[in-house]
């Protein structure tokens, strides 16, 4: 029949997918599914994998870890605001259960991905088939299943047909704002293969425009009357600032109601940060600025993000009289800290509260010198962290070192361990979107993965991962997915001998420290504290093909980064830095439980001051 299109199940995902379009910020349609990033097993090679070497519509990357080639996606959405995506396909088995982390990192982010594990047969002919999982509860569970609590939808596609239900409702997932996040579609293996007259309707071109969510005026009016008997109120700009191009809006609020802003990971390079009522981070990774304001505070407008714990303080930062604004287009997190809710857009949101305060004639009571004199003495804490000295590098150091090379355009990747707090504090974002930080999740290994898909997103850009050496080692495949992409990234790693940021928590926990350093064994009951095993992560670099430069004296890194903005081709950066040496935090708390009983004194006292902090938390 003229109006059909018999293709296999695999076929017309590949051709549905590449009938997806958005419109970009130019105004231009562009395709919604860049590609396909993949490792192929007997669970998809002859269903998707057959699809993608004989269609042609999508592009194709090879990946080396399940969980990077997730990660590489992830980034990709985000650094571009979550207009265009990646899809990722696995065998079955193993392979897709390597995805079970990274999806977790896409949802906890609100960042749209689309994952596409191979299944077990759905005839179940020749059950137990290779890696299949058996459940004597039930045959129908497989190994995919262990993505429905990390995915904002999740469905099995048992017959080829059910793909057009399944594959719309996907899409629609993905690209709305409020529900996006990790997405499957189990794909049994030989349903993959199987034919069906597809209607040809169902692979027209299909454009999807960003959705903005108008506020409700009951919900801005009641708003609009917190903030305008708010004198020192303070905005908080999350990543829905930036999913929902809203930094003009917060230009434009904070100036004419001389409202200050400060910033979350997700938020941080929305706008500059010489932007004159910009505080800085937030919270238990916060400025000395941001975190005083903060306090002081009569109403918080927290505008695009989770309101999680290190945002919070662990619900500490704010007064216990202020009062909470929830600008989200997501409800359930526009009703955290017991907020008044409004659930929109951030941008149109920001434009409906401005229109009611102007026309209040509002304008805050926060002093504009002030604000200035507290970016001044915070400018000055910087330099100071900055100039840090030590027999080698101290992190912050090399953070300084790293502002003075890198160019106001390039964009920093990092996800986990100590990092985040000194580049939340320190780093001096100067360009839009240059601040790439996965911290809902803080997943170790998302860096260099990240900084790959950053990369992908916007190739004029140059990209940096800045990783911790634990996290250099927990998965650094995808180093070798850009060198045989020929992309460019820059990894600049730290190495200061272990998880040291989980070491210094367990000192200011009362411990002496246990089980964090790369120590060798030693001793007759072979204990991790003999000497610190040495790594050379430039060697690994070069082993890969990349090439491998190594500094532990502030001339020698500026030398290392010099040569590598000249190289054709990945850079590992090997740099030796003190143990500890990164900030602390600044008026801020971060609950974590302290053992109750304990033969150390300092424990204790830790529980105390703990409890302390409990008193003054927020309900």
């Amino acid at each position: 029949m003229a109006d059909t299109v018999r293709l296999t199940m695999a076929q017309a995902l590949i051709r549905f997918l590449a009938a997806q379009y958005v419109v970009d910020a130019s105004g231009a349609q562009v395709p919604f599914v860049r590609g396909v990033l993949g490792i192929f097993g007997h669970g998809n090679v002859n269903g998707i994998g057959q699809a993608l070497a004989e269609g042609g519509e999508l592009d194709f990357v090879q990946g080396h870890n399940e969980q990077g080639m997730v990660h590489i996606a992830v980034a990709y959405a985000r650094q571009l605001r979550r207009r265009r995506i990646w899809a990722c396909t696995t065998s079955v088995g193993p392979g897709a259960m390597n995805m079970v982390t990274a999806a977790a990192t896409a949802t906890v982010n609100r960042i749209p991905v689309l994952l596409l594990p191979g299944d077990v047969f759905a005839s179940r002919q020749p059950d137990p088939v290779l890696q299949q999982i058996e459940d004597p509860a039930s045959w129908a569970v497989s190994a995919n299943d262990a993505l429905r609590p990390v995915s904002v939808y999740w469905d099995r596609v048992m017959r080829p047909e059910q793909l057009m239900a399944a594959a719309r409702a996907a899409i629609d997932v993905l690209t709305d704002p409020a529900r996006t996040g990790a997405v499957t579609l189990a794909l049994p293996q030989d349903v993959q293969s199987e034919a069906y007259d597809y209607p040809a309707s169902f692979f027209a071109r299909r454009l999807h425009r960003l959705e903005r969510r108008p506020p409700e005026g009951v919900a801005l009016d009641a708003a609009a009357a917190v903030l305008a008997k708010a004198r020192r109120p303070l905005l908080l700009v999350g990543g829905g600032v930036r999913y929902s191009d809203a930094e003009g809006a917060v230009d434009a609020f904070s100036r004419a109601f001389a409202v200050p802003f400060a910033e979350t990971q997700a938020g941080k390079s929305a706008l500059p940060w010489a932007h004159p009522w910009n505080l800085g981070g937030i919270g238990v990774t916060g400025t000395a600025a941001a975190n005083r304001v903060a306090a002081e505070a009569d109403a918080i407008l927290a505008v695009g993000t989770r309101l999680a714990d290190f945002t919070t303080a662990s619900r500490t930062a704010f007064a216990p009289h202020a009062a909470f604004v929830g600008l989200n287009v997501v409800r359930a997190d526009a009703m955290k800290m017991d907020a008044r809710m409004v659930v929109a857009d951030a941008r149109e949101g920001l434009a409906g509260l401005g229109e009611r305060l102007a026309r209040a004639g509002y304008r805050s009571g926060h002093d504009a010198q002030a604000i200035a004199a507290l970016r001044a003495a915070w400018d000055e804490e910087v330099e100071r962290r900055f100039a840090a000295d030590a027999p080698l590098m101290a992190q912050t150091r090399v953070i300084g070192e790293l502002a003075r090379a890198l160019g106001p355009d390039d964009v920093i990747v990092n996800a986990a361990g100590g990092l985040p707090g000194d580049l939340h504090r320190l780093w001096r974002a100067r360009g839009v979107d240059t601040y790439h930080m996965e911290y809902g999740f803080s997943c170790m290994g998302y860096e260099i993965a990240g900084a790959l898909g950053a990369k992908l997103a916007q190739p004029d850009r140059d990209v940096y991962a800045l990783v911790g050496d634990g996290s250099f080692l927990m998965l650094h495949a995808d180093l070798f997915t850009a060198l045989q992409q020929g992309v460019k990234i820059v990894v600049v790693v730290f190495n200061n001998g272990g998880y040291q940021c989980i070491e210094s928590l367990q000192r200011a926990s009362g411990s002496a420290g246990f089980g964090n350093a790369f120590r060798a064994r030693s001793g007759a009951r072979g204990e991790l504290d003999g000497a610190l095993v040495p790594i050379d992560f430039a060697a690994i670099g070069r082993a890969l093909g990349a090439v491998g430069l190594r500094a532990s004296t502030p001339d020698e890194l500026q030398g290392a980064l010099a040569e590598a903005r000249r190289a054709d081709r990945a850079v590992v950066v090997d740099v030796a830095v003190t143990p500890g040496g990164e900030t602390q935090s600044y008026d801020s708390w971060w609950h974590v439980p302290i053992a109750e009983v304990s033969s150390r004194p300092a424990v204790h006292a830790a529980q105390a001051d703990r409890l302390a902090h409990l008193a003054r938390t927020r309900p």
